[in-house]
């Protein structure tokens, strides 16, 4: 296990200094990579759902992880933590009084972790593999990690046979659980059952691709890319939510100029045999849309400059994923997504266009859709057990039962 030995320097918070604890209970969760830095904001947006006045706290190695992450929603605050001394724990500590600690995979700070334990903070390992388990052939790191190790309460390990390493390692700690790996879940958005029947019955039997959180720069590919696949798939319907910045009067006055029929879906417009187009504004539609379209490009990843959207909710909702070349912020799930056949990158406007035809044979996004809802899932009854082991422990502070 990569193992953090304390140097002769000042160390600390490098940005914790002018910042305060709220009121209220607060969660502190250590990020040891970016894919779990991500995941971790996307659970303190999960909790903070089921309880709003509840505080999330992530640290991070400000000398080890590269490029510093950046505040993700679900991240209240964010703090690069420096070498791991004595004093620089014992201020943290004193500063943030933590209700519970969330420690991910491996990187172990012993000085913190141990100071942590010794305020009988409950203590929770997560994520951990057996790529995080190196220290073997060290005997003096070997002994130290085991110690630090087993100053956790519980232990959740992504595979059988890691669970099986850490018990030859001598790790005794009350409990080593199985429960894969830590991913981003789904919270799909919501939409009403009268308004997805309206919507099923205007579009009936055709075909229907998605295009959400499109930018201004991408108008152009997208209708392009339509207007190419109309050639071969005649009845087929494209619905645009575009991003909130995005000028969508200037969208309805492209589709005018390129004679494509549209029609604006937030001020009631409705969905006819001649209707090529739907447009809408509200980002709060796309619950409905995802569940109507067998197929989501997820936009805002053709051209450089916004990082791309999680396609987690729309794979949830049963719909196959398309997606350009720049998603940096979200290059786990998409990469998830992919290596299970569930999603599907193009470079541009006709590469859009032919995987948009490609995939509007109902069995091709069937297929995919099915793969994308397994990967979804797969990750949930972590994130599920998670939330309750949290909860549990700060609403039963001083009940040992209630600890992880």
């Amino acid at each position: 296990m990569a193992f953090r030995i304390p140097v002769d320097q000042a160390g600390g918070a490098t940005n914790a200094v002018q910042q305060s604890r709220p009121k209220g209970d607060l969660v502190w969760a250590h990020a040891t990579n970016h894919a779990r830095y991500s995941a971790l904001c996307d659970l303190g947006l999960r909790l903070r759902s089921l309880q709003p006045d509840l505080h999330f706290l992530i640290t991070y190695d400000a000398a080890r992880l590269y490029p510093p992450p950046i505040p993700l929603e679900g991240c209240d605050r964010l703090i690069g933590l420096g070498p791991d001394q004595a004093g620089a724990a014992r201020s943290f500590l004193d500063q943030w009084q933590p209700n519970v600690l969330l420690w991910t995979g491996g990187d172990l700070m012993p000085t913190l972790i141990g100071a942590a334990a010794n305020r009988e903070i409950p203590l929770i390992l997560l994520d951990v593999s057996e790529a995080d388990l190196t220290i073997r052939r060290y005997r003096w790191l070997f002994d130290m990690a085991r110690a630090c190790l087993n100053r956790f309460d519980v232990i959740l390990a992504v595979s059988p046979d890691t669970r099986s390493e850490l018990l030859r390692l001598g790790v005794s700690t009350p409990e080593i659980r199985v429960t894969g790996r830590l991913q981003n879940s789904a919270a799909p958005p919501h939409c009403s059952d009268e308004e997805l029947s309206d919507a099923t019955r205007d579009v009936a039997s055709r075909p229907v691709w998605l295009a959400a959180h499109v930018r201004t720069d991408e108008f152009e590919q997208i209708l392009t890319a339509h207007r190419a696949a109309l050639r071969l798939l005649h009845r087929l319907l494209l619905v645009v939510v575009t991003d909130p910045q995005a000028d969508a009067d200037a969208l309805i006055r492209q589709m005018a100029r390129m004679n494509l029929r549209s029609t604006d879906w937030d001020t009631g417009g409705a969905i006819d045999d001649n209707t090529q187009v739907v447009v809408s504004r509200d980002e709060d539609s796309l619950g409905l849309w995802y569940r109507l379209a067998p197929l989501s490009f997820m936009a805002g990843s053709l051209l450089p400059g916004s990082g791309g959207h999680s396609p987690l909710a729309a794979a949830a909702l049963g719909s196959a994923v398309l997606y350009g070349s720049h998603v940096e912020d979200h290059l786990e799930a998409y990469a998830r997504l992919a290596a299970a056949g569930a999603a599907r990158a193009v470079r541009d406007g006709d590469g859009l266009a032919g995987a948009v035809v490609q995939l509007s044979a109902p069995d091709h996004a069937a297929a995919m859709a099915l793969a994308g809802w397994e990967v979804v899932t797969e990750g949930a009854h972590l994130t599920d057990s998670l939330m309750d082991m949290i909860l549990d422990s700060l609403e039963n502070p001083g009940n040992s039962d209630a600890r992880p």
